[in-house]
């Protein structure tokens, strides 16, 4: 243990020589920066609400540093394996922080990566067990607000016109409801001790209304949960939604995964962070029930329960008018309800799960292993329509999996793996190792063989489909740090789908290689330079086939981005974004690009952000995605493609010490289309205007 007195004549000296030119900054969680920093580029099909409040639990509940294992540490996915080994080291060594002016103390640590982590931990003194909160500790929660929030797009969808008169006198379909979205969120928590939640939300052009019948109770979507925390032997307790993340996500893989992007070290693994609630508004992708974690010495044992609706298209058996021989044909996952037919299908499906897991942990050699298992049950058998591509997917209304998985830690290297086989027969495995090779260069390399009839409805492990299905793949990752202002990452990814997929009806191979190159002169100022290069097999489109129908050429994607980031003050920044793309396959090139420039500032209670972007593709293939800032909490992360420019102006007020306002305006100008969007989301002509309201009334400040 180190001498009070000492450490603290220590920080006297300390803090006059460098302690004043060098300040941790405020610790506010900037997730524009967080994302840009770990995504190669943007892409549709991620689910950036999820990331969103995957983020957003970790800097409500922090890490108290005190206490942070190297695995919680690991899944912030900032530190390097010899960073995190040098903090528990230092921790080891010299006991409990006195204060987070500290962790410049620590080897290996510098400001930027000080700074990063701030909005994620905490230090505080070791909590007093308490019982399960009554009424007047809920009501002085230390994390107690409620946010509301409107956003509306002003030109008028088809789907919002009067309906047309068809042809056999049926009017044409149209949305039930008014084109408003609304957002409730109702949150007290106190970390470490207890966290009770309501989330609702309805889409625009869902009805508001209380239909039991159709399990409608105004707000399209209602999420609720309590949680309890460290009451002695029970670790967490959970009643409501909530979801599950234990070793590599072949089983348990709760929420998002950042998987291949700018940081190619961190983000190859998973963490085991165990049972936390769900406050997401996706409908999907999360449990409904009652789940708890009780700890026993070194061993962790976890049991879950859930019932969960789900929206499905049920079919009849053919030449049956029998309700018990109907069957699911699809899940939807769209969780949109504006119509008859969508409305339908809402909640027409329920789903059972029974499962849990058992973890073991040795804190003196960094050894953890574990088993997961769950056993799913749908309310009829789902039997998707059956294609020569997915001959192989799930079929029944049964599936249990389980799995066996690992991580060790030795000195500054981590392996890490995970084994899994689920009720067809097909297994999944992730196995990888992440090494701080030296103070300048960590190295990452993850491999990972999921067979064609493995199936995981909750799994969420590294790879390059959306899913863990029919793919294999090598993954190697590199970060080079030669002096505090330059830094280099890259990684290239080798995979192959040992059977068809969608869009590519024979078995195919592709790779991505992704190379980064960073330069950071000063706090003020941050450049980066950034090449993508993918490369993957997919069907003709039918003009181009010959004779052979399903014939596959390669495509080849490439990306590149320059940004500039310019921070004279803590209050003030301006930012310059140039990103090209080009896609080729069958000997045809087409090419897009984007620029854009932000600037964003401070005065007093009053933040303000804009940005100004320009956009030109060729087609969909090479639309641009682009982070902006929202109102807090939100996420915005629009595609475009064609011709036009994209303006918004965010502005926020801390009203009083209770209340803070937002207001976006964001506005999307075509130079050469008459319409935007299809079917029923159709407008006509070429502008797309939205605007977002939300206020944030905090209970206790």
């Amino acid at each position: 243990m180190k001498p009070l007195a000492f450490i603290q004549a220590i920080y006297l000296l300390w803090g006059v020589s460098s302690l004043s030119a060098q300040t941790p900054g405020k610790g506010e969680l900037d997730i524009e920066a967080f994302m840009e920093e770990r995504f190669a580029f943007q892409e549709e099909d991620i689910d950036y609400e999820d990331l969103y409040e995957t983020l957003l639990q970790v800097h409500l509940q922090p890490l108290n540093l005190h206490h942070a294992t190297a695995e919680q540490l690991r899944s912030l996915l900032i530190l390097t394996p010899l960073q995190v080994e040098s903090f528990i080291r230092y921790r080891d060594q010299f006991g409990p922080l006195l204060s987070i002016y500290e962790l410049q103390a620590i080897p290996e640590w510098d400001l930027p990566t000080i700074e990063k982590i701030l909005p994620f931990v905490l230090l505080e003194p070791d909590p007093v067990p308490v019982r399960p909160p009554g009424l007047k500790r809920l009501s002085h929660a230390e994390n107690a607000y409620i946010i509301l929030r409107h956003r509306r797009i002003w030109q008028t969808r088809k789907g919002f016109s009067p309906p047309d008169t068809l042809s056999d006198g049926r009017l044409s379909s149209r949305y039930l409801g008014d084109p408003n979205d609304a957002y409730v969120r109702l949150r007290l928590q106190q970390p470490g001790d207890f966290s009770v939640g309501l989330t609702a939300e309805k889409d625009a052009g869902e009805p508001f209304s209380w239909d039991p019948g159709s399990r409608r109770y105004g707000m399209d979507f209602l999420s609720l949960h309590y949680t309890l925390y460290n009451k002695g032997a029970l670790k967490t307790l959970t009643l409501g939604d909530y979801q599950l993340q234990f070793g590599q996500g072949l089983v348990f893989g709760a929420g998002f995964s950042v998987g291949k992007g700018a940081e190619t070290i961190a983000t190859v693994r998973r963490s085991s962070l165990g049972l936390r609630p769900y406050t997401s508004v996706l409908e999907t992708g999360f449990f409904r029930g009652a789940a708890a974690t009780v700890t026993s010495g070194n061993l962790a044992w976890t049991a879950m329960y859930s019932y969960t609706p789900r929206n499905a298209t049920v079919q009849l058996s053919q030449d049956s008018l029998e309700v018990s021989d109907s069957y699911l044909s699809s899940l939807v996952l769209s969780g949109y309800h504006r119509t008859e037919s969508e409305i339908q299908k809402k909640a027409r499906a329920r789903e059972k799960n029974i499962g849990g897991n058992i973890h073991y942990k040795n804190p003196k050699n960094g050894l953890q292993a574990g088993a997961n298992f769950l056993y799913t049950r749908y309310s009829r058998p789902l039997l998707p329509r059956f294609r020569i591509y997915n001959q192989f997917e799930f079929r029944g209304d049964q599936n249990a999996i389980g799995s066996l998985y690992f991580s060790y830690n030795f000195a500054n290297h981590y392996l890490f793996g995970e084994t899994a086989l689920s009720r067809s027969g097909g297994t999944g495995s992730v196995l990888g190792i992440m090494s701080s090779l030296s103070r300048k260069v960590d190295f990452s390399l993850a491999w990972r063989n999921f067979e064609r009839n493995f199936h995981s409805f909750y799994g969420n492990a590294f790879s390059e489909g959306s899913r863990p299905i029919n793919e294999a793949g090598v993954y190697m990752g590199i970060n080079y740090k030669p002096s505090r202002k330059i830094n280099w990452s890259a990684y290239y990814d080798h995979f192959s789908f040992p059977w068809l997929r969608f869009r590519a009806y024979a078995p195919s191979a592709g790779s991505e290689w992704l190379s980064r190159f960073t330069y950071t002169p000063n706090k003020s100022l941050i450049v980066f330079l950034q090449y993508r290069e993918e490369r993957k097999s997919r069907n003709l489109l039918s003009e181009e086939q010959s004779a052979n129908h399903y014939l596959l050429m390669e495509g080849t994607r490439r990306n590149f981005a320059w940004n500039l980031a310019y921070q004279p003050t803590s209050g003030w920044q301006a930012k310059t974004r140039i990103q090209q793309s080009s896609f080729s396959i069958n000997g045809r090139t087409t090419r897009g690009y984007a620029i854009s420039q932000d600037l964003s500032g401070e005065i007093n209670r009053f933040t303000f952000s804009g940005r100004i972007s320009l956009f030109d593709t060729d087609d969909f293939e090479n639309r641009q995605f682009l982070f902006e800032k929202n109102v807090l909490w939100a996420f915005s992360v629009p595609s475009f493609y064609g011709q036009g420019m994209r303006y918004y102006l965010l502005a926020s007020y801390e009203i009083s010490r209770h209340l803070t306002g937002w207001i976006r305006w964001a506005k999307t100008s075509y130079s050469n289309r008459e319409g935007i969007g299809s079917g029923l989301q159709e407008i006509p002509g070429s502008e797309v205007t939205e605007t977002t309201i939300q206020l944030r009334y905090r209970l206790h400040r």
